[in-house]
């Protein structure tokens, strides 16, 4: 008789990046209201996994300079192991998710997550949050911004390297 395998549960840490700024700002600015300046991160087997300017990251749940996130989204639960867990994001940060493949617009943290979400659970991350590079580039200011932009990376502090060998360093 098999044994039922276990499952774990995934959810997706939100942060606003602007602090509420963009909330205030945007309409001013940009012409259109934004919520946020978001990055996310993946939480599963009690540790935060995201990407950066630093490729992928991982820390204990909250542990970076962020702090609390501003939304937890609970994404269900995944049969993954965490042994293929690992292997995956090792050879995600070998072909694709690299430091230097970040890209504010193009190839970000919530690339990453959402890359990852769909891995363990076959699920998307909210559509808002993949959206809000096409929806700021949309603008005449977004347009604007962009040539700088395209050379801003983002690494939230306090996380480990994620090492290929033994997974987190």
């Amino acid at each position: 008789m098999e044994s039922a395998q276990s499952t774990r549960p995934v959810r997706l840490y939100v942060y606003d990046l602007s602090r509420g700024l963009a909330r205030r700002l945007s309409p001013v600015m940009l012409g259109k209201q934004l919520e946020g300046i978001w990055h996310t991160s993946i939480i599963v087997f009690e540790e935060e996994f995201f990407y950066g300017g630093g490729g992928i990251t991982s820390c204990l749940p909250g542990g970076t300079m962020l702090g609390d996130p501003d939304t937890v989204v609970d994404l269900g639960n995944t049969e993954v192991t965490e042994d293929i867990f690992l292997e995956y994001l090792s050879s995600l940060g070998e072909s694709g998710f690299s430091g230097e493949s970040y890209h504010l617009f193009d190839h970000n943290c919530n690339t990453f997550s959402n890359e990852v979400a769909q891995f363990l659970t076959g699920r998307k991350i909210p559509s808002y949050i993949t959206e809000l590079p096409s929806e700021v580039l949309s603008t005449p200011f977004g347009q604007a911004l962009r040539p700088f932009l395209d050379s801003v990376q983002i690494q939230p502090p306090g996380g480990n390297s994620f090492n290929r060998h033994n997974g987190p360093s």
